[in-house]
């Protein structure tokens, strides 16, 4: 029956539930790329149950080995995709079934999916790698990583049960635009009748309020949290704004 694209009733208790845990919470980001210092699924663990301390209500993670170890590590809602990148393609998220496979059989609650308007490997349409991925998992909870509103409301009609503002600022129709995107936010949430996740550019508790007035079901929350180098760099960066503004104002322009 399952094939077939009929949900049983556990099924549809589960999925309730893992909603039920995310309504107005904070999901952490824990992910670490292989040129980051903390390049590691046994650190990707810890992290999320450093998050899991501090209150967080799920936790979003990139491949199969990290969501491994943080489901050892936490029970909490994995929101889970695999990053890889190919040649033909600007998209990378969760680009393939392959990728939709792994993450399957690794047992996230919710697989992130690049759902833009670009083109996928191979020349792939959004439209038809999700026909696949709902048609072999259809208990499966699908979020679609979006950059703009007419990406939300076609993602929704495809059929995917979230819609997260992911993308925006990621893509060359939108990279000129101002993060956290809080307009997508405000627009997708009053439109959309599945939950709308606000992701991208929080930085600061004051964002993740603000992103919450928008009417979003949750927050992702990922670098300002979990990404300790590029926290550095932005202290650091302040601190040579300054520096450069008291040089201004000295006469001379610091170096």
């Amino acid at each position: 029956m399952k094939g077939k694209g009929v949900i049983k009733m556990s099924d549809m208790a589960k999925r309730r539930e893992v909603l039920s845990r995310l309504r107005g919470g904070l999901i952490v980001s824990c992910q670490a790329l292989e040129d980051e210092p903390l390049h590691s699924s046994a650190i990707m663990g810890r992290m999320a149950y450093a998050a899991m301390l501090g209150g967080a209500c799920g936790i979003r993670a990139n491949t199969p080995q990290d969501i491994a170890a943080i489901k050892r590590e936490v029970k909490l809602p994995i929101i889970g995709l695999t990053k890889r990148v190919f040649a033909d393609s600007p998209v990378y998220i969760t680009p393939t079934m392959r990728e939709v496979d792994g993450l399957h059989e690794v047992g996230c609650d919710i697989i992130a999916m690049d759902a833009t308007n670009r083109p996928h490997t191979g020349g792939l349409t959004i439209e038809a790698l999700f026909a696949q991925a709902r048609a072999k998992y259809p208990d499966q909870l699908f979020m679609a990583d979006v950059a703009t509103f007419e990406e939300g409301v076609a993602a929704e009609q495809m059929g995917f049960d979230l819609v997260s503002t992911t993308l925006s600022g990621y893509t060359a129709d939108t990279a000129q635009g101002t993060l956290p995107d809080f307009r997508l936010m405000h627009s997708l949430a009053r439109t959309l009748t599945v939950p709308v996740i606000g992701e991208g550019g929080i930085w600061s508790p004051q964002d993740l309020r603000k992103a919450m007035e928008q009417g979003v079901f949750a927050c992702v929350v990922g670098t300002a949290i979990t990404r300790p180098r590029e926290i550095t760099r932005r202290f650091v960066e302040a601190l040579a704004h300054q520096r450069c503004e008291e040089g201004d104002a000295d006469g001379y322009a610091a170096v």
